[in-house]
């Protein structure tokens, strides 16, 4: 799964540095950087706000709440209980669930992240690693996105989930959660790929072409164990929060 990740503001504007908007960067970092934080550690469960890049607006990054709330939801109360079970969506079946069914066909997206962290289970204790590119860069990872309107407020709320996909072989030794009935992983996205994700389906074919994007990332990545995440001893959004820590009780994995 994919419920915490580190995002801070420079990797969140990687795709819009890449496609040399500078404007746009020039406005993220001016006029909207108050409503932006600078997250070293955050969990999807706390809806954060994030920047992300549409299918409508693939050059145009915008800011959602994670927690996906489909646009036939028909009250607050509804809302925030459906979207603690939308923060992922299983990239196998994103096509025929009906929170995601509308947004995988038409309102798919991309969020940057710096990395992001899974627990690991043993001898009946958790330990949470951070998990990154070999080069350090920002990831570009899959994701689902819809407009909500809280017919009480007015108020319309962009929000979005994670794609998720059965884990590759280095993410499958991490993330061994004993409820699971396998070990799963962001989507990852190659540049290539996350331009033909959010690319428009105009053809019958197109959404097999987005389904054959739906498999385990062949990127190397690396990890390393941190301190907990969660509970009265939890780091929280510290830029201590992703830095090595070793367990006396625990044999490294990598």
């Amino acid at each position: 799964m994919c419920y915490d990740i580190q995002a801070k503001l420079e990797a969140q504007l990687k795709r819009a540095r890449r496609l040399n908007q500078a404007e746009v960067i020039r406005e993220l970092e001016t006029e909207l950087e108050p409503y932006i934080t600078n997250w070293h550690h955050v969990s999807g469960f706390t809806h954060p706000n994030l920047i992300i890049y549409t299918n409508e607006t693939p050059d145009l990054p915008t800011i959602a709440s994670w927690g996906l709330i489909p646009d036939w939801v028909k009250n607050e109360n509804q809302a925030n209980d459906l979207r603690r079970k939308t923060i992922n969506a299983r990239g196998e079946s994103i096509f025929e669930k009906p929170s995601f069914r509308k947004s995988a066909q038409y309102h798919r997206c991309l969020i940057c992240i710096d990395g992001f962290y899974e627990h690991h289970h043993k001898h009946g204790k958790t330990f949470p690693f951070f998990i990154q590119f070999e080069n350090g860069e920002p990831i570009t990872i899959a994701g689902l996105w819809s407009n909500w309107t809280n017919m009480q407020t007015g108020e319309i709320l962009k929000t979005f989930s994670i794609v998720t996909v059965k884990a590759n072989s280095f993410m499958a030794e991490i993330h061994n959660t004993p409820k699971l009935n396998e070990p799963r992983m962001p989507l990852i996205l190659s540049d290539k790929n996350a331009d033909n994700w959010i690319s428009a389906l105009s053809k019958s074919n197109d959404m097999d072409r987005i389904k054959s994007l739906i498999k385990p990332s062949k990127i190397n990545l690396v990890a390393h164990t941190v301190r907990l995440l969660r509970g009265k001893h939890s780091i929280g959004n510290s830029p201590k929060a992703s830095e090595i820590f070793h367990y006396k009780d625990f044999n490294k994995l990598f």
